[in-house]
Parts: structure tokens; C-alpha cells; sequence
């Protein structure tokens, strides 16, 4: 049977990392998934929800709920933090017994991370990707800590063929994105990030990897900054190298 998956692509992926989303595209497909792209999708509300807002958040979310409870097979999204908000936020925003509620059960059981769902899913960790370069591995927080996703980013990456997998000082240790945190707190959220690349940097290899646009993002332009040759690439565009 030929899996599903309704592609749920996140608002920083689609303004900033929009040849990520084909790569994912490129690796699903080449894997056998059919992939559907419901374009009424908007914003899960996550900002509203962690700056507190949410009554505006649960507009948003249903908004969300009404677009993908429409369609079946997996929901798949290159972002754990935004995956964490579905499945483990968006059935406490409506009241225990309301259909709302309900249906954003049914959506939260069927909403998984791109590395789970490759892994946890389907079962593959090599995807015949081929990258002959050093690599080294951030761990992104919600994906790490929501969802329990420590295995499955690492599993893949040992997959890819050519790939030397080095490690990182602290992979575990925030970026200092955090979302609206780095907004709200910058000053902090520079240490933090500048903390990271300090470590990226001394683990010698030439590329960093992690699985959420807000890391990559922060990290990306920490190297800039210090004027490091560094890259900082999604994982999934990695798994899309041939």
C-alpha cells in the first residue's frame, strides 16, 4: 500500500527554505509517498500560543484543524516545533468532550515530524543519499524535547553514504531561537547562539545539520557573523544529495 502524505510546510520554511520543502518532496517521492499539498494551510499558530495569546491562537488553530481534517493519510512537516504544537497543544485549546476537541485529536494522532515519520513510520534509515562531507549534529529542541526525536535525525544521517557524522560539544543545548524568545530576550538568545557556534566550530566539520527552520536560521547567521565557511543545511537536504 502506497503511503500518504499532506505536506504541512511551516511559515519559515515556506518564506525562507522554499528548495528544502522540494527537496522534501524529492526524497518522499522517491520513496514511494504520494504527496498532496493542501494550499488554504496558514500559520498552526504557534507565536500567538507561546506569547500567550490564545484565543487568537485557537482561531488559528481551528482554521488549521478545517484545512488538513479535510484530507487523509499522514500529515508531514519538516519542523518539530510546529509538529510539538499540533500534537501536544492544539487538543488542550478546546474544552475535553467538544467535537473541536475531538478533531484535533484525530489530526494530532496522524502529524509527524519528517525524520519520525521516515524512521518511526516507514521504517527507513537510508534513503541512498550520498554527501562526502563532515558533519555535525544540533539537536533542535521542540523535535528533542516535545517530541522525543533524539534517534531517528542521527539513524538517518549515519545512512547517508560518504557522510562522516563528528560530534558537537553541547548538541543538546539550545540555540538561542526559541521563537519569540529571541525577540522578546535578544541579548540572551545572542550568548546562547553565540555559545553554539563556538562548539560548531570546534568540532571541525564543515557542515551543521539540524531539523527545524528557526535553528538554521540562528545558526546561519552566527557563522555569517564570525565570517565562518561553515554551512548550515536542513536535514532533509542532505537525505536529498545523490
Amino acid at each position: 500500500m502506497i503511503a500518504k502524505a499532506q505536506l504541512f510546510i511551516t511559515c519559515l520554511a515556506e518564506q525562507f527554505f522554499s528548495p528544502m520543502l522540494k527537496d522534501m518532496v524529492t526524497v518522499l517521492e522517491r520513496l514511494g509517498v504520494q504527496c498532496e499539498f493542501p494550499e488554504a494551510q496558514t500559520c498552526c499558530g504557534q507565536p500567538m500560543f507561546n506569547s500567550g495569546f490564545q484565543s487568537q491562537a485557537r482561531d488559528l488553530t481551528r482554521k488549521w484543524i478545517n484545512v488538513f481534517d479535510r484530507t487523509d493519510g499522514y500529515i508531514v512537516s519538516p519542523s518539530g516545533s510546529c509538529v510539538d504544537m499540533v500534537c501536544h497543544h492544539y487538543p488542550d485549546l478546546f474544552p475535553a468532550g467538544t467535537v473541536d476537541h475531538e478533531r484535533a485529536k484525530a489530526v494530532a494522532s496522524r502529524t509527524f515530524e519528517f525524520t519520525q515519520f521516515l524512521v518511526d513510520e516507514l521504517k527507513i534509515t537510508d534513503v541512498g543519499a550520498v554527501f562526502p562531507h563532515k558533519v555535525t549534529y544540533h539537536a533542535s529542541c521542540h523535535l528533542l524535547r516535545g517530541l522525543r526525536g533524539r534517534a531517528q535525525p542521527k539513524q538517518l544521517l549515519q545512512g547517508v553514504k560518504g557522510l562522516e557524522l563528528v560530534s558537537l560539544n553541547e548538541e543538546e543545548t539550545c540555540c538561542g531561537f526559541g521563537g519569540v524568545f529571541s525577540v522578546i530576550y535578544p541579548e540572551v538568545s545572542q550568548s546562547m547562539m553565540e555559545v553554539k557556534v563556538r562548539n560548531i566550530e570546534a568540532s571541525g566539520a564543515d557542515t551543521i545539520v539540524a531539523c527545524d527552520a528557526g535553528c538554521l536560521m540562528n545558526i546561519a547567521g552566527g557563522l555569517k557573523k564570525v565570517n565562518s565557511p561553515i554551512k548550515a543545511m536542513h536535514l532533509i537536504e542532505i537525505l536529498a544529495q545523490r
